[in-house]
């Protein structure tokens, strides 16, 4: 998988916006960050430059399970460990079961918007 790969798809998923918001960050790796968000919640970022991760939203319970599993998951990135994990690529992670995980952050944020809002992404 490549960056564009994966960029394609975040924004196949219905009413995704991207944005690289750190670009006053103090190190390149941060202002490399290509944000995806769903209404103004973010359910994924990577960086475009390096591109060795994304950082997921996800369950408590699922990302325990997936960390399990893989050795591509663990704890995300910077974030709050019990609701993001991090996925590596190129490792023993399918990219199309990184590509359910994708829609699988996507869909959960989605749920947490309020009902008005959700009904435009529907």
């Amino acid at each position: 998988m490549n960056i564009e790969e994966f960029r394609n798809h975040c924004l196949s998923l219905k009413g995704v916006t991207e944005k690289m918001p750190f670009e006053k960050a103090n190190n390149d790796y941060d202002r490399n960050l290509l944000v995806f968000s769903i209404g103004d919640k973010w359910f994924c970022f990577v960086n475009i430059e390096v591109f060795d991760f994304c950082n997921l939203k996800s369950a408590p319970d699922v990302s325990v399970a997936l960390q399990a599993e893989y050795d591509a998951v663990r704890p995300g990135y910077h974030m709050n460990h019990k609701h993001w994990i991090s996925v590596y690529f190129n490792q023993d992670m399918p990219d199309s079961r990184i590509f359910e995980l994708v829609d699988e952050a996507y869909h959960r944020v989605l749920s947490s918007l309020p009902k008005c809002e959700q009904a435009k992404y529907v």
